[in-house]
């Protein structure tokens, strides 16, 4: 069911490559479709979200309007929950929000060696648009950990949209929200959802930047948008790695590759272990427990098509073998993972040890479950604060603080052959105005 690599076959680079290149993740029929969505969204506007809200979502409404969600309706969500599930929200909330106000915000301001102020000044944006996931499950967890750190970065409002099918609205979706503190909430999905939020439309307000994840609609969709909007990755389905040495129990490594599996049937988990044992001991767990899970279906394609056990030398060259993947979600299941963290170069989120599991990443721990998927840890990072501000560079000076500068910037646009660049900067030249040809 799960294919298993040697690191010491002649083959094992082609066949890694292969593993990882994962083509459906975004056919030349889904972008095709998702332009057309958008299209249609940019120029009909609410009469398209209709539209496109019927047929891929089965829901019929008469307005937009009826696809907003009244902002009472997220409190009475809150209020219907089981206490258990309600403090559990609160909590994981609490926890997300005190992970991220401990990230800076990067102010600064200095007096260079002449005389001017420089510095950077970061404001937060006005408006940021949320997608949460809502086709195949609901993610309570994704409205926490994308709309906590827009609040602590002190975004002016919040639009959430989230596909409701059939019109079916989840309490713990909606509570959620409340706990989060979002300001208007659409019913809307895909591509269109995307569109709707870069563009805006009678009813749905156009937003400075879109984050959270989604499917390859939304995902062909983020990438068509940008520019009129910024976005923060392209998500891809759920990967995890995990590094094992032989030393955690067997069937926790396999339930922290299950967990991941069970998400799609794109989803991404490898093991990679020197120790061939530790290999064929997690392989038993998992053939043990796999029918015992409702989504067995998914876990076995899940598995079959993209997971992979593989055998390499050493824990050094585990390591290598994980920055070559730049998974999301990397697990050090070993007796010392800290000895192994200086190696790690490429991962979205790092799980030290044991007893550090995955799924709390996903629900409780504290950063953003919102992560670099397709190795684009080799330069992207975790969802957070930095993501919902902009940075403003501040230059200041006096005259006599200026001088050398002019001088300088005036040769250098002479070289480059902008004259009213040249002459700008002569102009705070001291006695320029008597002096023209200087």
């Amino acid at each position: 069911m799960i294919r298993r690599l040697d690191t010491a076959d002649p083959r094992f680079d082609g066949e890694l490559d292969a593993l990882l290149s994962w083509e459906a993740r975004e056919s030349a029929e889904i972008a095709r479709t998702a332009a057309d969505i958008v299209a249609e969204v940019r120029v009909d506007g609410d009469s398209a979200l209709l539209r496109l809200t019927r047929r891929y979502d089965g829901l019929n409404v008469a307005s937009v309007r009826d696809l907003e969600v009244d902002p009472d309706e997220l409190g009475r969500s809150l209020e219907r929950l089981p206490d258990a599930d309600r403090d559990a929200l609160r909590l994981a909330a609490d926890r997300i929000r005190g992970y991220h106000q401990r990230q800076p915000r990067g102010d600064f301001s200095y007096v260079d060696d002449l005389g001017n102020v420089l510095g950077q000044r970061t404001t937060p944006l006005d408006r940021a648009g949320v997608y949460v996931p809502g086709g195949q499950a609901v993610y309570p967890s994704t409205v926490l950990m994308t709309v906590v750190p827009a609040r602590v970065a002190g975004v002016g409002e919040v639009v959430v949209t989230v596909p409701t099918p059939r019109g079916e609205r989840s309490d713990h979706v909606l509570a959620a929200m409340a706990i989060a503190g979002v300001d208007r909430v659409f019913t809307i999905g895909g591509a269109q959802a995307i569109a709707a939020l870069a563009y805006g439309t009678e009813t749905v307000p156009r937003v400075d930047k879109i984050v959270g994840p989604g499917g390859v609609y939304v995902a062909a969709a983020k990438r068509l948008v940008f520019g009129p909007a910024g976005i923060d990755l392209v998500a891809g389905p759920s990967e995890i790695l995990v590094i094992a040495d032989g030393s955690v129990e067997p069937r926790w490594t396999a339930l922290d590759l299950l967990s991941q599996a069970e998400h799609d049937a794109d989803a991404q988990a490898i093991l990679v272990s020197p120790d061939a044992d530790c290999l064929d001991r997690v392989q038993a767990e998992i053939d043990d427990l796999i029918d015992t899970l409702p989504r067995a279906v998914v876990i076995r394609q899940s598995l079959r098509d993209r997971g992979a056990l593989i055998e390499v030398r050493d824990l050094a060259h585990a390591c290598e073998i994980a920055n070559r993947v730049g998974p999301e979600h990397l697990q050090l299941a070993v007796r010392d993972p800290e000895a192994l963290l200086p190696a790690i170069r490429h991962a979205g989120a790092i799980f030290l040890g044991a007893h550090a599991a995955e799924v709390f990443g996903d629900y409780v721990a504290g950063p953003s479950h919102v992560l670099p998927t397709f190795g684009t840890a080799r330069y992207a990072s975790p969802l957070g604060v930095p993501d919902f501000l902009k940075r403003s560079s501040i230059v200041g000076g006096g005259q006599s603080s200026v001088q050398s500068l002019a001088r300088v910037a005036a040769n250098i646009a002479d070289a480059e052959g902008l004259a009213a660049h040249a002459k700008a900067a002569r102009a705070r030249l001291a006695g320029y105005d008597d002096n023209r040809s200087s």
